[in-house]
C-alpha cells in the first residue's frame, strides 16, 4: 500500500473530522445524518493516519509528491 496524500490532504481530512465532531457534540447534527458524517470522519482520521485512500487509488489520483515524480 503505496502513500498517495500528501500532507495538506492529510490536515484538511483531520479538519473535516474535527468540524463533523464539534457539530456532533454541540448537536447541531443529528440523527442518520449525524451518524453518516461521523463514520465519513472516523474513515477520514483513518485514511489521514496511514496516508493513503483507496478513492484516490480508484481513480488515479495521487497527491503524494514522492509518487508523483517519475
Amino acid at each position: 500500500m503505496k502513500k498517495n496524500m500528501n500532507n495538506l490532504d492529510r490536515v484538511i481530512r483531520f479538519i473535516i473530522a474535527a468540524i463533523v465532531l464539534a457539530l456532533y457534540y454541540t448537536n447541531v447534527i443529528e440523527g442518520t445524518l449525524a451518524y453518516v458524517l461521523m463514520a465519513l470522519s472516523v474513515i477520514f482520521i483513518f485514511t489521514g493516519f496511514v496516508s493513503f485512500c483507496p478513492l484516490y487509488r480508484i481513480f488515479g489520483i495521487s497527491t503524494c509528491e514522492i509518487n508523483t515524480k517519475k
